[in-house]
């Protein structure tokens, strides 16, 4: 069982390291997985463990947590990220309207600034110290969650990024108290050096200075969660708030959650569709592009399925509800992609293994850098601010934020494209894939039969074969009937009725029209009325090779024609079986059909490989073979003999018009239902880790370089000291 709940209180990855660990804990839990950049928990567990558990074990750990609402109070709620960045840049600006004045004072005399007479010289050093403390108060108290959160972290045993800010403020803020106290001793003991020494170094504007700047930085770390789930909230708002059904036959409008399964919606042009349905009554033009990424309207009729969260462009029309609620794709689409954002790659574990220990190891090394210095320089302010600089530079967030960062926006982009990556895992897999394996029919093809060549026998013309053929055909119910039927209709053509109509098993169709005898059906029922059909055989033949179906015509005793029809290989097909083997992906077609279709297939795209007439348990055991023999493969198919081959794949790709299990079997679903989009996704997944290693790799620099340097560890050599004011502004 899968729940998700919101987590809050994480300020760094050392916090979603801990919530994890608590919960790792909780009996029945098999995996926890926690994002810090949505604020969410993934678990799954024993259907037995209640919420309440889970929910106790992130509060033990110095957090909140609770499950997320419905879809609509999710809809009626303002993004946390919103408010999170409110509430930062409030926070931001009163700090800067204390630090303006506490910094002027602090640092004016240095830069050649008037000061006030009664803040100048030793003779008004407490003045001067104490007017900095009263501004610097405000500052610390504003952002007093920085100190709550840091030390309740720290008692729990788990510091992190808190604990370090709070430490490094805190620290200077009782030094400058501490030099308070100095300077009041040294005037009533008129020891100028004393209080001249301590008027210099009072430390105040570091700490105003401090948690202002990281205030900057959490404010900016929110904005981007907020654009980063923007995805989300756009799909949310997509859908509208009410729709008018039919009930009871009366039209009234109703909210979109009270829809049911069943209901009658009535759909005019310019409206959004409300849940997913079947059109009943009236045709319409839907623009899908939100939801499939399809640029061009698609025309829908009666028997058609409608999404929702498309637009109808132009016609009315009625449809049956048949998913509504958290059923319907967009939903659904909702909780792919928030699930995707929560899940971990495999690259982030490394990450999360250094950011466990990255905060203790941060505080030793402080604590170090004091001694260290207290050692070699004797100075207590120089081994102060070494420490405090320490504190405030290393930036556990880069590495926390490194990896989910990048995820999000692949995920992001795969949605707007009509790709709904499902998990973290399977987007950074897919750029390892070295093996492509397609399923044929509803994924290479259409999916269903259609007319590809029309052959007038001698004497006949194309209008006539046509009548004869639609008028037999359409008392059939075989697939390859109603290919012919449709064609026909496409083409205007109307068939006329046909009398005692007839089945022959193994071989065709029989009737009368107009009294004349129609047969349709395959070379045995040619030769059982002795039709002569030598010239049509031979084009039968080639139709045959070619991957197709020929369908023999007669009239009475007469040859009317062939028409050949085949499951058509979509348009895209060609394009993506060469843009795969172009990344060095080895193509292979898995297909039930015979050899020959397959091999004519195979000949058309340009496939390195085809396994013809395969059951579905070997397609899950070609899939096994492959792995085994050390590649990675991806499995793209649609139906439910797909499923075993699509779970046993490293990623399993399915097209959206697939069935059900077929997709929930899948890691990626194509909205769109063309593999073209199957190498935009392996493209993206590429994109995507390239910009995760460059994440890490300017983390891992920046706390390498900057630890060190704030650390003092340059000072023998070069002269190079961090200002613990400039430390923070690097950690922002």
């Amino acid at each position: 069982m899968k729940q998700k709940y919101t987590v809050t209180g994480m300020t760094c990855s050392a916090c979603q390291n801990h919530v994890e660990k608590a919960v790792g804990k909780v009996e029945g839990v098999s995996k926890v997985s926690v994002s810090l950049l949505t604020n969410s928990m993934l678990v799954e567990a024993d259907e037995h463990l209640n919420d309440k558990s889970i929910i106790n074990a992130v509060k033990s750990a110095g957090y909140e947590a609770y499950k997320p609402g419905e879809q609509k109070s999710r809809e009626n709620t303002k993004p946390a990220e919103n408010d999170e960045a409110d509430s930062l840049k409030k926070r931001l600006i009163w700090s800067v309207v204390f630090l303006i004045p506490l910094f002027y004072i602090a640092m004016g005399h240095m830069l050649g600034f008037p000061i006030p007479d009664f803040l100048h010289g030793n003779e008004n050093a407490l003045t001067f110290s104490f007017t900095q403390f009263l501004l610097t108060l405000p500052i610390l108290l504003i952002n007093y969650k920085y100190f709550e959160a840091g030390f309740k972290n720290l008692l729990h045993r788990s510091p992190n990024m808190d604990s370090l800010i709070a430490m490094g403020a805190s620290s200077a803020f009782l030094y400058g108290i501490f030099a308070i106290y100095q300077i009041g001793w040294g005037l009533g003991h008129g020891q100028e050096a004393i209080v001249s020494q301590y008027r210099m170094d009072l430390y105040f504007e570091s700490a105003g200075m401090i948690v202002s700047l990281i205030t900057v930085g959490k404010y900016l770390e929110a904005k981007s969660k907020g654009r980063m789930s923007d995805a989300i909230t756009k799909l949310m708002n997509l859908a509208p708030k009410t729709a008018f059904v039919i009930r009871d036959g009366k039209e009234s409008e109703v909210a979109v959650e009270d829809i049911m399964a069943g209901d009658i919606v009535v759909i005019r042009p310019g409206n959004s569709i409300p849940v997913d349905g079947v059109i009943r009554e009236g045709k319409a033009f839907i623009d899908e592009a939100a939801i499939t990424g399809e640029s061009m309207p698609v025309e829908k009729q009666p028997g058609d399925s409608v999404i929702s969260a498309t637009i109808n462009n132009s016609g009315y029309f009625q449809f049956q509800a048949t998913r509504v609620g958290e059923d319907t794709t967009l939903s659904q689409i909702i909780r792919l992609v928030e699930e995707a954002a929560s899940s971990k790659a495999p690259i982030a574990k490394l990450a999360d293994k250094i950011s466990s220990v990255f905060v203790p190891a941060v505080i030793t090394l402080a604590f170090l850098s004091f001694v260290i210095w207290m050692f070699l320089s004797g100075s207590f302010t120089f081994s102060l601010s070494t420490a405090i600089a320490v504190l405030v530079i290393s930036c556990p967030c880069a590495l926390g934020l490194a990896t989910p960062t990048a995820i999000m926006v692949g995920t992001g982009k795969g949605a707007e494209k009509g790709v709904l990556i499902k998990t973290a895992e399977s987007l950074e897999t897919a750029h390892t894939i070295d093996t492509v394996v397609l399923d044929k029919t509803g994924t290479l093809t259409i999916g269903r039969p259609m007319v590809t060549d029309i052959l007038p026998g001698e004497g006949t013309d194309r209008e006539t074969l046509l009548k004869a053929a639609a008028g037999i055909e359409k008392l059939s119910e075989h697939p390859l009937a109603e290919a012919i039927v449709t064609y026909a209709e496409a083409e205007n053509v109307k068939p006329e009725g046909v009398e005692d109509f007839e089945g022959l098993p193994g071989k065709g169709l029989k009737g009368y029209m107009n009294g004349k005898r129609i047969l349709a059906g395959n070379e045995l029922l040619m030769e059982q009325f002795s039709i002569h059909c030598r010239e049509e055989q031979k084009q039968a033949l080639q139709y045959a090779k070619q991957g197709k179906t020929p369908l023999f015509f007669a009239v009475d005793e007469k040859m009317a024609g062939l028409i050949a029809v085949a499951d058509v290989v979509k348009a895209t097909s060609k394009q993506a079986v060469t843009e795969f083997k172009s990344l060095g992906i080895e193509v292979i077609m898995l297909t039930g059909d015979n050899q020959v279709t397959a091999d004519a297939i195979k000949k058309e795209l340009g496939i390195d490989k085809v396994v013809a007439q395969v059951i579905p348990q070997e397609k899950e055991r070609e899939i096994r073979r492959l792995k085994e023999a050390g590649k990675k493969v991806a499995m793209i198919g649609d139906g439910i003999n797909d499923a075993p081959a699509l779970m046993k794949a490293d990623v399993g790709i399915s097209v959206s018009n697939g069935t059900d299990i077929a997709m929930e079997a899948a890691d990626v679903v194509l909205m769109k239902n063309d593999i073209l989009d199957a190498v935009y996704l392996l493209k993206l997944s590429k994109a995507t880790v390239t910009n995760i290693k460059q994440n890490l790799f300017w983390a891992f620099f920046y706390n390498c370089l900057g630890i060190p340097l704030a650390a003092g560890v340059f000072y023998p050599f070069f002269g190079w000291k961090l200002n613990p004011m400039f430390a923070a502004a690097a950690m922002s």
